[in-house]
């Protein structure tokens, strides 16, 4: 009986570690919104199925091969805009990804990833369930799966050294797949800041100190200030000198233009509680490598 008895046991519990495992699976906690609102006179229940369907593609999904707790996930915001409907089941638009994740042991989310993709044209018909294959491209699910890894790459690298190059890597391959698609966004010769160039950066050596930094940034910089704010603050504007070899090697990158987009606002509450010295080195580093935004850094030395 007792022969009978474990194996039956050991059974059940694989079947319920699986059941958990799969429940927990899911990486993201993404919010997705279509926004149809330039389209007149169509049929609005298409984007709320889309909405619907979609939310359900990038939640439901496992992306890694790696467990989740519920508060674990990833934090995203994925704004579908609709601009243009060419006919019953074509439609262009941009689409607007945003990421971040929690501050060790505080209240506040720093963003990782802030993007506008102007270039979105894709199919869906109403009732569609959207499926990916890495072999296979799809205008819309590509370009969704592609965000993802971007997103899962930005995170882990916020965690650990150049822990999101395998989701970097998962990206190239969607972008060499896509290679042979008609859709714009997806090749080198169309544009030096598009989706292939943001992998192309973030997989080339040259701008390897970007992504040193941006571990840095956080796991030694934003994670230690719990316990010592200036400690923290300090790794932060000192690796400013980094980013400079990369902008004087290479000025005006996709990489160091995405770094600024999510990051300059955040500087800019950090740095004017540095000593003088620090703050006044900081924004003389900041103006030079992101001149776009030079007049809100100086309020980094108005205070420091």
């Amino acid at each position: 009986m007792l022969s009978w008895k474990f194996p039956f046991q050991f059974l059940v519990f694989f079947l319920l570690s699986l059941i958990v495992g799969t429940s927990y699976a899911q990486e993201l906690n993404c919010r997705i919104q279509v926004n149809s609102t330039q389209i007149q006179g169509s049929n609005k229940t298409v984007f709320e199925t889309m909405q619907k369907s979609l939310f359900e593609f990038l939640n439901n999904r496992n992306w890694t091969n790696h467990v989740y707790s519920t508060e674990e996930r990833i934090e995203c915001n994925f704004m579908l805009n609709i601009t243009k409907q060419n006919s019953v089941d074509e439609f262009e638009g941009t689409l607007q990804v945003n990421s971040s994740r929690p501050v060790f042991n505080s209240g506040y989310s720093t963003p990782l990833f802030i993007y506008l993709d102007k270039k979105v044209k894709f199919r869906y018909a109403e009732g569609e369930a959207p499926d990916f294959s890495e072999n296979t491209h799809n205008e819309l699910t590509s370009l969704l799966a592609y965000y993802v890894y971007v997103v899962l790459a930005y995170d882990y690298d916020s965690f650990s050294l150049m822990g999101g190059t395998e989701y970097f890597q998962m990206a190239e391959k969607i972008v060499s797949t896509a290679q042979s698609s008609t859709s714009s966004g997806w090749k080198a010769f169309e544009d030096r800041k598009n989706r292939y160039w943001l992998i192309e950066n973030n997989l080339n050596q040259i701008y390897a100190p970007v992504r040193v930094y941006y571990y840095n940034y956080h796991r030694l910089g934003l994670d230690v200030m719990h316990k010592n704010l200036a400690d923290g603050r300090t790794k932060i504007a000192e690796g400013l000198n980094d980013l400079l070899k990369v902008h004087r090697a290479k000025q005006n990158s996709f990489i160091m233009q995405i770094f600024f987009e999510a990051k300059s606002e955040e500087l800019i509450k950090i740095l004017p509680e540095s000593p003088p010295a620090e703050g006044t080195k900081a924004y003389n580093l900041l103006k030079e490598m992101d001149a776009a935004n030079s007049a809100k850094y100086q309020k980094i030395i108005k205070k420091s």
